[in-house]
């Protein structure tokens, strides 16, 4: 068993694109409509194949509620992984991210929070070197 595809609710579908793509980096993988419902994921450029992530439209009451109740509080939405998290901090502010919190070292990594614009914090995290 593995994990093919995650999922992260997002306010405004081409805004999530325009932040995943051209700030963050990931790729568009799928992307079609059937109606008015829309199914759109990105992949990490450097795993094409790999774990997709759905940007999906928080039209649903229970999604919506629980993605402001997590961003209210501070909680990131999504997980992200750095091999060099300060290159990758400079690298997403100079695209115009908004960094919640900046590269801070705690317990076993550095961490780093950005505003993805679109009802999400992302956490940006770099293990510790051992």
């Amino acid at each position: 068993m593995k994990i093919k595809l995650t999922t992260i609710h997002v306010d405004d579908q081409e805004k999530a694109l325009a932040f995943y793509t051209g700030v963050l980096g990931f790729t568009k993988k799928a992307d079609f409509s059937n109606g008015p419902f829309r199914w759109l994921t990105v992949v990490s450029p450097d795993e094409p194949e790999g774990t997709e992530l759905q940007l999906a439209l928080n039209d649903n009451p229970a999604a919506k509620a629980y993605q402001q109740a997590l961003f209210k509080q501070g909680q990131p939405a999504l997980m992200l992984f750095s091999d060099d998290i300060k290159a990758d901090h400079e690298r997403i502010k100079a695209k115009g991210g908004a960094f919640a919190m900046a590269p801070t070292e705690v317990t076993g990594s550095t961490i780093a929070q950005v505003n993805d614009g679109c009802g999400n914090l992302v956490q940006i995290t770099q293990l510790a070197r051992c």
